[in-house]
């Protein structure tokens, strides 16, 4: 006999069902272990490659002055090259060569100018530099020991800062404090020689620049890679200048052979050393040309064996060359050249010796100083004239240069450092 359901009693069972199965899901999931998403790990802290770049402000002797504002201080993608700027340190005057410590703990500045002081010298400041961030920090400032300073190195002992005083006509040795600031010069001295012509005999065909002999110029000093001596080109005498130091009391001591004669006129300006330390590669600015020694470590006795030109055998007109760089491998030498804005590059054989191997455009005007980042990856050109730095990649295997065709934008660059922070 059937039983009539209400559809109250329908409606009581649908939901006592719903319970009970819901009783069971639960009991169901209990039983499952409960799984904690966990959050990925933070990414590992990567260093980074900062670059500084110094220039010609407006405070400079006439014919020096620019549109730089100080020290830039740029990010490097260490992928494309790109240069992203940080920030500028604008309480300086004309930081024209700029350089680092070994340890890139202290980074030092010379200010291309002649009022530092009533005896119309320039001036050296030491910064303190962040580690993690690269940011400086002024310790001192100090007199460059003479007018116009165009260059500055830390010596190998890593004890002295040693200047090349350009219109000073002299070279200064100055002492590193414990904290990295500097001391007074403990050493100056000036060279003397007779009046060189203002070009050379073997200019380039059509070159009309000239290179100012109206006395002594000195244009670079550093020491040799052993650091028993250190080596100035006067640019004003056509003079190479060999000195030992004396690391107690900061004194310049002549060599045997005190200097050497360049060819009359060519203005030696910069210098690279070989990995071994005893092929020495000179760059003359007026004539274009390299010249490449050899180099006794033990005597500091230097023996040309061969010059070569900076410009390809079909270049015609004004140049001046400017900056040379050995590759990290060592197989190869680059030269830059202003007025004729290109840039050389040079096989190195087994004996030392130079062959050219091609000449890159570099994209901009009156290119001076030339760097490698730290890595070799990427060489950057300072373009005085053109208000930007510009950069190539490197070929390690080739030498050969490819632009990147990135600009950044600079008011009157001339030096670079490179260091890769700390984490």
């Amino acid at each position: 006999m059937s039983h009539p359901v209400s559809r109250r009693d329908f409606a009581l069972g649908l939901a006592a069902g719903a319970v009970a199965a819901g009783v069971a899901g639960t009991s169901h999931a209990a039983d499952e272990p409960t799984v904690i998403p966990v959050p990925p790990p933070p990414p590992k802290p990567v260093s980074k490659t900062v670059c500084f770049v110094g220039g010609y402000t407006k405070h400079a002797p006439p014919g020096g002055a620019g549109n730089g504002q100080g020290i830039a201080v740029f990010e490097m993608d260490r992928e494309s090259g790109v240069l992203t700027p940080i920030t500028t340190y604008t309480d300086i005057a004309s930081p024209s060569f700029i350089t680092l410590s070994a340890d890139n703990h202290f980074l030092y500045a010379l200010s291309e100018i002649d009022d530092y002081n009533k005896d119309g010298h320039g001036s050296v400041t030491a910064f303190a530099v962040d580690q993690k961030t690269g940011s400086l920090r002024k310790l001192n400032v100090v007199s460059s020991g003479g007018a116009v300073p165009a260059h500055l190195s830390v010596h190998h002992s890593g004890r002295y800062v040693l200047v090349a005083n350009y219109m000073g006509g002299c070279v200064a040795v100055l002492p590193i404090r414990s904290d990295g600031s500097l001391g007074e010069a403990t050493d100056v001295v000036h060279n003397t020689g007779p009046r060189q012509p203002e070009r050379a005999a073997d200019n380039p065909q059509g070159n009309f620049a000239v290179s100012d002999h109206s006395g002594s110029h000195p244009h670079m000093i550093r020491s040799d890679p052993s650091g028993r001596f250190v080596i100035a080109d006067d640019a004003g005498l056509d003079r190479v200048y060999v000195w030992t130091l004396n690391l107690t009391t900061g004194k310049l001591i002549p060599a045997k052979t005190p200097y050497y004669d360049m060819e009359p006129g060519s203005a030696p300006r910069h210098f690279e050393f070989n990995h071994s330390g005893r092929i020495m590669y000179n760059l003359c600015e007026q004539n274009s040309k390299i010249v490449v020694s050899s180099f006794d470590p033990l005597t500091g006795v230097i023996t040309n064996i061969q010059t070569v030109s900076t410009v390809t055998p079909h270049f015609r007109g004004s140049t001046l060359a400017a900056e040379i760089l050995i590759s990290a491998s060592g197989k190869y030498v680059y030269a830059s050249n202003r007025l004729g804005d290109s840039l050389a590059v040079f096989a190195i054989a087994a004996d030392g010796t130079l062959s050219l191997q091609d000449e890159v455009w570099m994209h901009a005007d009156y290119g001076r100083a030339m760097m490698f980042d730290p890595s070799g990856t990427f060489l950057f050109c300072a373009n005085q004239r053109s208000d930007a730095v510009t950069s190539f990649k490197v070929d390690k295997n080739t030498g050969q240069l490819a632009f990147t065709e990135n600009f950044t934008p600079v008011g009157s660059p001339t030096t670079f450092a490179f260091m890769n922070t700390q984490v």
